[in-house]
């Protein structure tokens, strides 16, 4: 189970759910114009390049990015001196851009539940972890850099 049981899989099954919507469900509402189009791409590319600034520090590090298993180091730098959770942003950022790009408009009430699934079951447990395994670094951290942005 924890080999499915990842964000990116999350976030394929909230995309499906919005494309969905948007095919069987569109209510007559649309948000479709060149500018929404440019504001998901710059979404969904902006979520892609922080996801993967995010991987390369913790390459770098040689540590897992995998959610569920202990790291061997605390990434701190890069990206992660802005964000805590630099790959859920980017997961966020990706979801709300390709529901503007599906004009799937009643959708958009699954970012809130993506952030909620992304905290409680991933972001939550992390920090256990972290907070567990690295102590007064992880308080020092915690302190320092926000969860999100």
């Amino acid at each position: 189970m924890r080999r499915i049981d990842l964000p990116p899989v999350w976030l394929l099954g909230f995309a499906v759910l919005a494309w969905v919507q948007a095919r069987m469900l569109p209510a007559g509402l649309s948000l479709d114009s060149a500018v929404t189009d440019l504001i998901s791409g710059i979404l969904i590319g902006g979520g892609i390049i922080l996801a993967i600034m995010a991987v390369v520090e913790f390459r770098r590090h040689r540590t897992t990015v995998f959610p569920h298993e202990t790291p061997s180091a605390m990434v701190q730098s890069g990206i992660y001196k802005r964000s805590r959770n630099p790959i859920y942003l980017g997961d966020v950022l990706i979801l709300a851009g390709l529901i503007l790009r599906f004009d799937a408009v009643l959708s958009l009430v699954l970012i809130p539940v993506f952030v909620w699934l992304l905290e409680r079951r991933f972001i939550l447990p992390e920090e256990d972890r972290l907070r567990r395994t690295f102590r007064a670094d992880f308080a020092r951290y915690e302190r320092k850099t926000r969860r999100w942005i």
